[in-house]
């Protein structure tokens, strides 16, 4: 046993993580999530994308398949647009 005037409490530094508001997460997967949407809608309708199996098709018909448009717009707004919209978000709550 240990007397009360010995054993002190601990004192553990309180530290939180910085969370990111749930505006920013969903900025953030939105991109993400429309290329895996893309993805699976390539993969559960394979038929619609004429580069699995090109039939005399066009280069036009080649490459603007929907389940490969998704695929692209969701890239792009992940990798350019969103990071631009994460900083201004995160501008306006520093001033706030």
């Amino acid at each position: 046993m240990s007397s009360s005037e010995y054993a002190g409490e601990l004192e553990r530094p309180q530290r939180r993580a910085a969370r990111r508001p749930a505006r920013a997460l969903a900025i953030e997967a939105l991109g993400f999530l429309t290329a895996l949407g893309g993805l699976v809608w390539a993969v559960a309708q394979p038929y619609r994308v004429t580069l699995l199996h090109p039939r005399g098709e066009g280069l036009w018909d080649l490459a603007v398949q929907p389940p490969l448009l998704v695929i692209a717009v969701g890239l792009v707004f992940a990798l350019a647009i969103a990071p631009g919209i994460l900083e201004d978000l995160e501008a306006t709550q520093d001033e706030d």
